[in-house]
């Protein structure tokens, strides 16, 4: 028996691509001509780096490159192959984007038709000892989606181009956060593999717990084998976990065999905040093959059995519920080969740091990479995955039903072994879309999607990883009979305020669990400054609308901003005032949620990163840079929350207690003077004990809650621990807020300096954006509420600028605002 031997035909294994242009709408002089390719690569990425096109995010360049998805590409190179005495020989291709024919030495191997799945063609006979030619050839996806609906049909979607006639990331073809950049290419390793009699083709280590803390883990591990047709002789299977190891011998043929583990007393694994994240080393060898992979053993479960008030939405893990603090996850570049494990990592801490414990990836975007799930395996984020179908109807006829099916059950079997992952979701936003979005004319009785989401999907999560509960898309109520996206059932998505209504309607609903809600602001002013570069800088400017994809986006910025904040007098104004709101309107949100705990039970607000620099929802920019908003989701997702809430004509402060400890302390409530001195006008003391995963409601009585002046009075609420949480009688363009209410000053230090600020009278929402100084610049701080007498220090880093006396636009208030 030989060994599987492997040719890696990537850049980074050796292998000299090329691309050019087929044909299309190519600029002169492009077609035909060969230009050097990265491989796993895009078409854009190796045109950028050959210096044929300006970065597609800077200004408007993005229109001006819209040919690349209109033009058919070739990808070639040569490679030396020593024969061996092994029976078969094939082409692994983990990625190609999308519409491609694949060819060796002429001979056409097949074609493909789907992004999200790989392909193995066996080229025995075809690859020869010495130079091979290997060509993959795409067609243009704008091109190839267009032909598509015209052979077939047209199906209900958002945006432009009809993405949802391939299996291909929606979100490529542009979105209301994304650049229209359909790309082309080899996206994920490609390689030559050489085996003999048998190999592995799959493994499902499906980890659990028998009990809780202390008791064992059960290791069900499915492996699936591919044999040579005249494969002679036994194959040995082995599994090695926790110190165990199991074996068995199978006979040639055997398709899949099933091995059972035990490891006594195991380690559990937790999200975040609840425990440890212990991770096991599993291997598998069938005789002279192996896979490498980690699992952790715990249980997940979701709980949507009808109650009094509806049907709740709760996830369990190893027992416990979990209250989800979470994101909406997107591809994290608009051009995904050049994400690396360092940029998911730092994203996904990114999420960590403020406090989130649950990412979803999002239906629109890619199953991620192994370095996305290997980190939230590590860091304790709990992953909901939604299958890949978003915002439009989708054909149930062949060819889509088999590559959907193909795709999926790769998909099942690749990440079932992470113990993050906790959601199979069937999809985003469809069967809300076709209750209310007016699909059912347009498709005159035809199948939309439903198949796959109440059928094919679950059957498909049943078989191939049953410890992962399954839910039919986002929002959903859990009935057919009930509408999707009733806040009283399942999960519910909220975007009439954003679209339509003042972030206090939020108020309005009593969910269960929110999957998705959200408020735009502009990224950070360097982020924004570097692409955007219209003068005067203007909201409304030429290339700021091309860094704007939602419609009327900065119309709703405008609108949203309601009695809230003044509209702004400059540029300045509108970046700050903009991006406040943002963070304001969010954290009102989570506040309000939080405060009907038990009721509701998690928050997953849309997005946690971009994709590019733009005016989006995002609490990270493109640049990686923390908006105003990340630091507002770090306070409200703590662990321990206090927030002041109207309750019928009273005010009540809500303690969310998400810890596994009793949270006891004393609660001072001081109705204060925003004026200079601030004065306290009336306090009352109370003292508070919360038991773990608990929430209490307290009332204020009218001496704190019942202001005498509600435009020059605030109510500052302080728990001995630390605890902090404020509320206003009226909206910033009532209160008195005094102009000159702080000073700073500036400290250098080792690795760069602190600002302290200390504040004479109430100074609300103070924020340092030190990137206006220097693009790398990062601080540690935001939204920093001082009342009179107190002060903060801003820590900065990043940056080798030297000390400046700060003011407008660096340093930022509330106050110089409506001062």
């Amino acid at each position: 028996m030989t060994s599987l031997k492997t040719l890696d035909l990537t850049t980074a294994g050796g292998a000299a691509w090329t691309v050019h242009a087929v044909e299309g709408p190519a600029p002169d002089g492009l077609i035909g001509r060969a230009v050097a390719a990265t491989v796993p690569g895009e078409v854009h990425t190796d045109l950028l780096a050959a210096g044929e096109i300006s970065d597609p995010f800077d200004g408007d360049n993005e229109s001006k490159l819209h040919w690349i998805g209109r033009t058919r590409w070739s990808y070639r190179t040569t490679f030396s192959w020593v024969a061996d005495s092994n029976d078969r020989q094939e082409l692994v291709a983990e990625g190609l984007d999308t519409v491609a024919t694949v060819t060796l030495n002429g001979r056409e191997l097949g074609r493909t038709a789907n992004q999200h799945r790989s392909y193995r063609f066996d080229v025995t006979g075809v690859l020869v000892a010495g130079d091979n030619e290997l060509v993959v050839e795409f067609e243009g996806p704008v091109t190839a989606a267009e032909a598509e609906r015209a052979k077939v049909g047209s199906w209900p979607h958002t945006n432009l181009h009809p993405y949802n006639e391939l299996r291909k990331m929606a979100s490529n073809f542009g979105w209301d956060w994304g650049p229209d950049v359909a790309t082309a290419g080899i996206w994920r390793p490609i390689r030559i593999e050489s085996w003999s009699d048998v190999r592995i083709a799959a493994v499902r280590p499906l980890a659990r717990v028998d009990g809780t803390d202390g008791a064992d883990g059960v290791l069900t591990t499915y492996v699936e084998l591919d044999w040579t047709d005249g494969a002679a002789g036994e194959a040995t299977v082995t599994i090695e976990v926790g110190g165990t190891q199991q074996s068995t011998t199978v006979a040639p043929g055997t398709g899949t065999v099933e091995l059972v583990s035990t490891v006594a007393e195991v380690d559990v694994w937790w999200p975040r905040g609840y425990g440890e994240q212990p991770l096991y080393d599993v291997t598998v060898t069938v005789n002279d093959d192996d896979w490498h992979g980690r699992v952790g053993f715990r249980n997940v479960t979701v709980d949507v059995a009808p109650d009094n008030n509806g049907t709740p939405f709760v996830i369990s893990v190893n027992g416990k519920p979990v209250y989800v603090r979470g994101a909406n996850w997107i591809p994290d570049d608009a051009f995904v080969t050049r994400l690396t494990a360092d940029t998911y990592r730092t994203s996904v801490q990114d999420a960590v740091d403020a406090g989130m414990n649950l990412l979803r990836v999002w239906g629109g975007g890619i199953y991620e990479s192994e370095h996305f799930y290997d980190v939230c395996d590590e860091l304790g984020i709990l992953v909901w995955q939604d299958f890949l179908f978003a915002c439009a109807a989708y054909s149930e006829e062949e060819p889509l039903w088999s590559e959907v099916e193909a795709e999926a059950r790769e998909a099942v079997t690749r990440l079932s072994k992470h113990a993050s992952l906790a959601v199979w979701n069937g999809n985003n936003e469809n069967i809300w879309g076709y209750v209310e979005w007016g699909w059912r004319v347009p498709l005159a009785g035809r199948a939309w999607g439903a198949g796959y989401y109440l059928d094919l999907l679950p059957k498909i999560v049943a078989e191939l990883d049953p410890r992962t509960p399954y839910s039919a898309g986002s929002p959903y109520s859990f009935d057919q009979f009930i509408h999707p996206n009733d806040d009283r059932h399942g999960t519910m998505h909220i975007w009439d305020v954003w679209n339509q209504v003042d972030y206090t309607t939020y108020r309005k609903y009593k969910p269960r669990f929110v999957s998705e809600f959200g408020f735009q602001g502009p990224p950070a002013w360097s982020t924004l400054t570097s692409v955007v570069h219209d003068a005067p800088l203007d909201p409304y400017g030429e290339q700021m609308l091309v860094h704007q994809k939602a419609f009327e986006g900065n119309l709703k910025l405008e609108r949203g901003l309601g009695e809230h904040l003044p509209k702004w007098k400059d540029i300045d104004d509108w970046h700050w005032t903009t991006q406040l709101n943002q963070a304001r309107a969010i954290a009102f949100g989570i506040e309000y949620f939080r405060s009907l705990f038990p009721l509701n039970t998690g928050a997953v607000v849309w997005q946690l990163n971009d994709n590019w620099p733009v005016v989006s929802w995002a609490a990270v920019d493109g640049h990686g840079i923390r908006k105003p908003l990340w630091y507002a989701l770090k306070r409200v997702y703590a662990d321990r929350l206090l927030t002041v809430q109207p309750r019928e004509d009273a005010l009540v402060v809500a303690a969310h207690n998400d810890t596994d400890e009793v949270w006891t302390t004393e609660v001072t409530v001081a109705r204060r003077s925003t004026g200079t001195g601030g004065d306290v006008l009336a306090q009352e003391t109370f003292a508070i004990e919360i038991a773990a995963r608990s929430a209490a409601v307290n009332d204020l009585p009218a001496s704190v809650a019942v202001p005498k002046d509600a435009t020059s009075e605030y109510l500052e609420v302080r728990a001995a621990d630390g605890t902090t949480a404020y509320w206003y009688f009226v909206e910033d363009t009532s209160l008195r807020l005094a102009s000159d209410a702080y000073s700073a000053s500036v400290t250098p230090t080792g690795d760069g300096y602190d600002v302290t600020v200390t504040a004479t009278a109430l100074a609300k929402d103070v924020a340092l954006f030190p990137d206006r100084l220097d693009a790398a610049a990062r601080v540690d701080s935001c939204l920093i509420t001082l009342s009179a007498g107190e002060s903060h220090t801003f820590h900065v880093t990043g940056t080798s600028a030297p000390a400046v006396d700060l003011g407008v636009p660096v340093l930022r208030s509330a106050n110089d605002l409506v001062g």
